[in-house]
């Protein structure tokens, strides 16, 4: 009876932990926290309307999403450049990093405005640019891209961006499918 009497009080013990457990999650949907939604438009600009072509492409649509807090695309949509498109695109960029030049993430329009600003519409986090650079390229016709808008991304326990309804553009391989890049280099100007 006693080697019986232990497995029982242990099984009952651990019944009374799981019952407790059970009651410290949440048990309607109100209670579970909510992932922010996709803001903007994955719409082509009335501008670009032309020279471009909606396609599929699963793979590079899945490559350039991420998840709430991590940065790249909450949404976006899939795009080819027509044969005689001639797109100028913009890439703000690290100059202490040679290999970001022509990196993934671009813009349709030149940025303008506060550093601030730009960092907030496109999700761009103090420790990964101090955005120092810019390039300007010319998008070769009959290339894949994504255009889409920003996913939340966590920098730091003080700074987190939310999702932003700024469009970007997200290319697989910019160094293949960009030419004529003239480079710029910040300059301070305070106001």
């Amino acid at each position: 009876m006693k080697t019986l009497t232990l497995p029982v009080i242990l099984l009952a013990l651990s019944g009374c932990a799981l019952q407790q457990a059970n009651t410290d999650m949440p048990t309607a949907p109100a209670e579970i926290a909510a992932v922010p939604e996709c803001v903007g438009s994955t719409d082509i600009p009335a501008a670009f309307a032309e020279d471009f072509d909606a396609v599929t492409d699963t793979a590079l649509l899945a490559d350039s999403l991420g998840e709430p807090t991590k940065g790249k695309l909450c949404q976006g949509k899939v795009y080819e450049s027509n044969a005689d498109a001639e797109v100028v695109i913009y890439r703000a960029w690290n100059s202490t990093n040679p290999g970001s030049k022509l990196g993934s993430w671009w813009a349709l329009y030149e940025p303008t405005g506060a550093v601030a600003d730009y960092r907030e519409d496109y999700e761009i986090c103090y420790q990964w640019s101090p955005l120092d650079k810019m390039v300007r390229c010319t998008l070769k016709p009959n290339t894949k891209v994504v255009i889409g808008n920003g996913q939340s991304a966590f920098c730091s326990a003080y700074l987190t961006y939310p999702v932003s309804e700024s469009q970007q553009v997200y290319i697989q391989d910019a160094a293949n499918a960009v030419e004529n890049c003239t480079t710029f280099t910040a300059e301070f100007s305070w106001k």
